[in-house]
Order: C-alpha cells, then sequence, then structure tokens
C-alpha cells in the first residue's frame, strides 16, 4: 500500500527544527522519541483530515486520517502520561488548526495566512518538546525556540513565494529582502551575534536567488541546507546558555 503523504515538502523542516531545539534545551529523555513519532503521525494525519474539509472522497480521506491518527494518540500518551500539564500546548495548537482548516475549505492552502498558521502550530511543538523535560516555559524558551522557529520560517516563506508565485511581484520581493536584512541587524543589536548568523544566511540567498530560474526542486534542495545551517548554530546558541 502506498502511503498517503504530504505534498508541503517544506513543512518537514518546521516539523523538525522546532522540536529539537526544544529537545537541547530541556535535554533528552527517552520519552522524546514516541513524543517525536507520535508528532510525526500527527502531522501525516492532519493532511487528510484538513482535506476532508474539501468535502471531497470523504471515505479515503477518513481511511488515511485514522491510519495515522490512532498510532500518534497512543504515542502521545506517554509523554502524556510523563507531563500531564503537556496537553495544553495541544490546546494553544488548536485555533492555528482551524485557521487551516478555513483556508483548506475555500481551497487557498497556498494563502500566506494559512503558512504562518501552520508556523506558528510546528513552533509550539518545540516548546512542549522542551517543557517534557523541564516542567516550566521561560524566556529562553519562548525567544530561541518559539520565536526564532517562527522567523525562520516566516522568512522562508516569504523567499520561496518570492521565487515562484510571486516572482514577479517587486513589491513582495522589497518586503522579503527588507524582512531578513531588518531580521539579521535587530539580533545584532541586541546582542545575539549567533542568532545574527543563524539568520544571515537567509538574507544572502533572498538577494543573490532572487531573479534566477531556479526549478521547485533546486529551491527545495537550497532551503534543505539553510534550514540545516539554521538548526545547526541555534543549537550551539542554546548549548553556549546552559
Amino acid at each position: 500500500m502506498k502511503l498517503f503523504l504530504p505534498k508541503q515538502h517544506g513543512a518537514w523542516a518546521m516539523l523538525i527544527i522546532p522540536f529539537w531545539l526544544g529537545v537541547t534545551n530541556g535535554g533528552y529523555h527517552w520519552q522524546h522519541i514516541p513524543f517525536f513519532v507520535g508528532w510525526l503521525l500527527l502531522y501525516l494525519a492532519t493532511y487528510p483530515l484538513l482535506l476532508l474539509f474539501k468535502k471531497k472522497k470523504m471515505p479515503f480521506y477518513t481511511k488515511w486520517t485514522l491510519i495515522y491518527m490512532i498510532p500518534a494518540l497512543l504515542l502521545l500518551l506517554i509523554p502524556l502520561l510523563q507531563r500531564p500539564s503537556i496537553f495544553y500546548f495541544g490546546l494553544l495548537m488548536l485555533p492555528f488548526f482551524m485557521i487551516n482548516a478555513f483556508y483548506t475549505s475555500r481551497n487557498q492552502d497556498r494563502a500566506f495566512m494559512n503558512d504562518i498558521s501552520a508556523i506558528f502550530a510546528f513552533s509550539i511543538a518545540g516548546l512542549a518538546s522542551s517543557y517534557l523535560s523541564l516542567g516550566v516555559v521561560n524566556a529562553k524558551m519562548i525567544i530561541f525556540i518559539f520565536l526564532t522557529s517562527v522567523l525562520f520560517f516566516v522568512g522562508c516563506t516569504f523567499y520561496v513565494k518570492s521565487m515562484i508565485r510571486e516572482k514577479k511581484n517587486t513589491q513582495f520581493k522589497w518586503i522579503s529582502w527588507t524582512y531578513h536584512l531588518l531580521l539579521t541587524l535587530v539580533w545584532l543589536v541586541f546582542g545575539y551575534w549567533l542568532v545574527a548568523l543563524a539568520f544571515f544566511p537567509s538574507l544572502v540567498r533572498a538577494v543573490l536567488f532572487h531573479g534566477r530560474k531556479l526549478s521547485p526542486k533546486e529551491i527545495g534542495i537550497y532551503e534543505i541546507i539553510n534550514s540545516a545551517l539554521f538548526f545547526i548554530i541555534i543549537v550551539i546558541q542554546i548549548i553556549s546558555l546552559k
């Protein structure tokens, strides 16, 4: 049986990076493994679940929702039993899921606000993975896990749209460039030069690659490299603050 998988390939980085930044910050426990696998399956389940809102191929999407959702919930019980209050992070994600459902029902899956909503939900997972270990939410978690993830992936959204759907939109290009430049400068102003360094490759690729005839596959490969650099540098930043 061929797996039914999401088509949004960029979402994989959003799924992985915030979660493991949280693990880095809070410290690894064996419960993180079923937590991450459950989180992965939950993401896979939300894809057919959201498509149900289009009211097409209902039996097919229902089948795949259940195939992914049942083991996801069973695995997520393990971190939930370890830290029951982690349930509240799931509640925080619900409004963003409802926004995604709204845009999906209107066949506007690629809408900018739909992307932003998903980014917030993925970044909350980073807080949850750190909270599993620490049992508290503090400023360090919010800044170096949640905030950095949100800002980075919003920048990715600007960049990808400026290269594909909005490639002929000069105004959108300048919004993207300004966003990346200000983001790097603000972190420098606040004295977080490592975080500024993590965002600098995004600025470089946003400016240098714009206007080039890159295929979606090539754009995706460069984004994997950029995401890996971001992750490594933010990990170093988190470790340096311990």
